[in-house]
């Protein structure tokens, strides 16, 4: 089979890739490991994603946000404001909308209504624009790249070309490493332990970020539970790897008492509102994210440490700078995977990314460091960037994407 576009990997990203590219007379294959009803009902994964202006308006502009409303009209939460904490004390920095010209932030929403939102929205243009081919059930066994197109073979034995080959198979990417490139690892040894909870104390639909003393919390509003009312929000625990097993075998009521516990009942009382999935914290940037006739995008582009929430919203952004770059050569009737072309886009994302990538591991060292100058060092940081309206305004332009 030939193509235009070629796109290792169906996850958020390579769908919305896919589904941007879609309607300009291009031929685009996606091809992907999880069979075809993985795919149409992606399952529940413990993940809220928080989206910054930007992204929501892309999602917008792509149709994923109205199939969300549609899908669960309560999924979408505002995140209005953001609290920065240290250990036991009750100080937090304080990141207010009001800093911004909107009346949030940003928006929260699961991880598995976006797939679904995106796997959806590229069946609708494959009807209406019969442009991609999705391969389901399939995975890359071979790559190689010439001066003429890609070439890959599946595993089934199947051989595809392309003029333009992209991964966007997660920041482990198979088909980065096919293609000989490699990346810089930055193994955490902590894992996290993500879920829904209801609680007492409403949230106010600000967002908490918790360097605790050896434990980190986050606490991402969620609207209130549509069918109880109970105030709801997403929990993440990190800690180290062999902390969290233990936490993933408690019933749900000694779950809740030990959550409870954890966040210093500052919420009330605490209970369990979904399943439990914990994901080791791995950051990945590659040395090089374009080669001939290849490009990376989404994860396979840049894997982020959750702290900052970047990591989808960086994905979206390399979306958008590849599908426009790629597009504008298509229209102007030049190649679309030109040296030229790919060496434009990888300096442009590494631009958007590289510095956050950089900050976000510092931020990382800084806040889960125990010892007693760094726990000082912690909490004269959070007072002195609390009161420096400045810095405190480029956090919140940092968090809504306007920067």
């Amino acid at each position: 089979m030939n193509f235009d576009i070629l796109i290792s990997g169906a996850g958020p990203a390579g769908l919305c890739l896919a589904r941007a590219l879609s309607g300009h007379g291009l031929r685009i294959g996606l091809v992907e490991q999880q069979p075809l009803a993985a795919l149409a009902q992606p399952a529940f994964d413990g993940r809220e994603i928080a989206l910054t202006q930007p992204s929501a308006q892309q999602l917008r502009t792509l149709g994923l946000w109205q199939r969300i409303e549609a899908l669960a009209p309560h999924a979408l939460s505002p995140l209005r404001d953001a609290r920065v904490l240290n250990g036991p004390s009750p100080f937090a920095m304080v990141i207010g909308h009001g800093l911004g010209t909107q009346s949030e932030l940003g928006w929260l929403v699961s991880n598995n209504l976006i797939r679904r939102a995106a796997f959806d929205a590229v069946q609708d243009a494959r009807q209406t624009h019969g442009d991609i081919t999705l391969l389901a059930g399939e995975q890359v066994a071979g790559v190689r790249t010439d001066a003429q197109g890609a070439q890959v073979t599946l595993a089934s034995g199947c051989a595809l070309q392309a003029r333009l080959l992209v991964a966007a198979d997660s920041r482990f990417s198979a088909t980065r490493r096919a293609m000989g490139i490699a990346a810089d690892l930055h193994d955490f040894g902590r894992s996290m332990l993500v879920c829904s909870m209801t609680h007492e104390a409403p949230h106010h639909h600000a967002a908490w970020e918790w360097f605790d003393y050896g434990q980190t919390l986050a606490l991402l509003p969620m609207n209130d539970d549509p069918a109880s009312g109970a105030h709801r929000a997403s929990v993440v625990l990190t800690l180290p790897s062999h902390a969290i097993e233990p936490l993933l075998a408690l019933d749900p009521a000694a779950f809740g008492h030990e959550m409870t516990r954890r966040f210093a009942r500052r919420l009330g009382p605490m209970r369990l509102a979904s399943t439990r999935h914990a994901y080791p914290l791995v950051a990945v940037y590659p040395r090089r994210l374009v080669a001939q006739r290849f490009a990376c995008v989404g994860d396979a582009a840049v894997g982020m440490h959750p702290v900052t929430a970047h990591g989808f919203n960086l994905g979206l952004l390399s979306i958008d700078a590849l599908a426009g770059s790629v597009l504008a050569a298509h229209a102007a009737g030049q190649d679309i995977a030109s040296p030229e072309l790919l060496v434009r886009y990888e300096k442009t994302h590494r631009r958007a990314t590289r510095p956050i990538y950089l900050a976000t591991q510092l931020i990382t060292r800084l806040y889960t460091h125990e010892s007693p100058p760094a726990r000082l060092l912690r909490g004269v940081a959070l007072q002195l960037g609390d009161r420096f309206r400045p810095f405190k305004r480029a956090v919140a332009a940092s968090l809504t994407g306007t920067h």
